[in-house]
C-alpha cells in the first residue's frame, strides 16, 4: 500500500485472513491480503471460482469479520466494530448491487428504492427515489412490482436503490451474472455512468474480463492471495 497515501485511501485492509472449520480441518479462504482503495477509484477483484473473491468483498463491506487482520473505512476501524455499529456505517456510507437483485417482492420499484432512504430518516424519500429511478430510465415503472419487471429492469432498480443514499462506497458482486450479454452491457454502462456522476468509490467482483477492464485497477486473487 506504499503507493497510496493515507489521505487518499477510503478503504484499506491489512493482513486480512479468513479461515473456517471444515470436515477436513481448518480451511483458509483468504491468506494475508493487504490493499488500499482510493476515493473515487473503481477496482475489480478478479479470479477463478473459489479464489475467495466474494469472501474478500464480504469482509471489506463489513458483512463478515476476518479471522485475522483489519479493515479500515475512511481511516477508522471497521471490521473491529460489533455488528450493530458495522450495520450503521453500512447504512450511512455503503451501497450494494448483487447478482440476484435482492428486491423485496411485496414492494414496488419505488418502494424498494425508498426503503434505505426511509431507514435513514430521509425527509424526501419519495422525491429522491423517483429522481434516481428516472436516472436509471425507470420512471414509468415506479409502481411495478419486481415480478412484472425484466431481469435487466430489476437490476436497474437495485442500482437505483444502491445509489439513492449517495454512498461514498459501492460494492457490486457479479452485477451482470444473471443477465444476458446485451442486457449486461446496458447495466455495466449504467453502473459506471452513475459512478462517475456521483463520484462514488466502486469495488466490484467479476469473472468477466471486459467488465474488469472498465475499472481503474484490477486486483487478481488466486487461492486466497492477491497475486
Amino acid at each position: 500500500m506504499s503507493q497510496v497515501s493515507d489521505a487518499q485511501v477510503l478503504l484499506s485492509a491489512e493482513h486480512l485472513s479468513k479461515q473456517v472449520i471444515s470436515p477436513d480441518g481448518v480451511l483458509t479462504i483468504l491468506d494475508d491480503v493487504s490493499l488500499g482503495i482510493r476515493r473515487g477509484e473503481s477496482v475489480a477483484i478478479v479470479g477463478p471460482s473459489g479464489s475467495g473473491k466474494s469472501t474478500l468483498l464480504g469482509l471489506l463491506a463489513g458483512l463478515d469479520v476476518p479471522s485475522a487482520g483489519e479493515v479500515r473505512l475512511d481511516g477508522e476501524p471497521f471490521s473491529a466494530l460489533d455488528e450493530d455499529a458495522r450495520a450503521l456505517r453500512r447504512a450511512r456510507e455503503i451501497g450494494f448491487v448483487f447478482q440476484s437483485f435482492h428486491l423485496l417482492p411485496g414492494f414496488t420499484a419505488l418502494e424498494n428504492v425508498m426503503l434505505p432512504l426511509e431507514l435513514g430518516d430521509s425527509r424526501d424519500a419519495e422525491e429522491t427515489a423517483r429522481a434516481v429511478l428516472a436516472a436509471v430510465g425507470l420512471a414509468a415503472r415506479a409502481n411495478y412490482y419486481p415480478q412484472k419487471l425484466s431481469g435487466g429492469e430489476q437490476q436497474r432498480v437495485a442500482i437505483a436503490r444502491a445509489y439513492a443514499t449517495r454512498p461514498a462506497l459501492l460494492f457490486a458482486d457479479e452485477p451482470t451474472g444473471n443477465l444476458d450479454a446485451a442486457t449486461g452491457q446496458v447495466i455495466v454502462d449504467l453502473l459506471f455512468k452513475l459512478n462517475a456522476e456521483r463520484h462514488t468509490t466502486l469495488v466490484l467482483v467479476t469473472h468477466e474480463r471486459e467488465l474488469a477492464s472498465r475499472c481503474d485497477r484490477t486486483l487478481p486473487l488466486h487461492a486466497g492471495k492477491l497475486t
